[in-house]
């Protein structure tokens, strides 16, 4: 616990007076990062049909983000590109989003599934892979200020 108080006191101390602008970079680099390794289902593979009219997208469309409490309300709709789930997060991300508990979450039954290696397009989830990125997310919002 004392290495984690100490990273957030130097990680205050680098961002200084734009603490607001760090963690509102971070957050959205990584929202992006997580809606774009969302695999978007690929028919073609599976060993049932798909559906009639079926169109991949529906995870990628239910990465969202919030500030104090966790969504949990699925949203309707599919989103192959990404672009309005992207759009989604760029809007909920206040401006003073430093001393603030965000989350970024997917709230389809079938997440842990995917971020557990089902699907062949994320073999090593989209949560995980993105977790090891953090440190370099933030030294790009760092870097971003100079």
């Amino acid at each position: 616990m004392m290495s984690f108080s100490l990273d957030i006191a130097n990680f205050a101390k680098k961002a200084g007076a734009n603490v607001d602008k760090v963690v509102r970079k971070t957050i959205l680099d990584i929202g992006t990062r997580l809606v774009e390794r969302t695999p978007v289902g690929d028919a073609e593979y599976w060993q049932k049909p798909a559906p009639p009219g079926y169109v991949g997208g529906h995870a990628r469309a239910n990465w969202s983000h919030s500030v104090g409490t966790r969504v949990v309300q699925e949203i309707d709709g599919i989103d192959p590109s990404g672009e309005v789930s992207n759009s989604r997060i760029l809007a909920s991300v206040p401006e003073k989003a430093g001393g603030q508990v965000h989350f970024l979450q997917n709230s389809v039954p079938y997440i842990i599934p995917l971020e557990d290696g089902h699907s062949r397009q994320a073999p090593n989830g989209m949560v995980a892979v993105t977790v090891t990125e953090f440190q370099s997310f933030i030294d790009g919002a760092l870097g971003s200020l100079k």
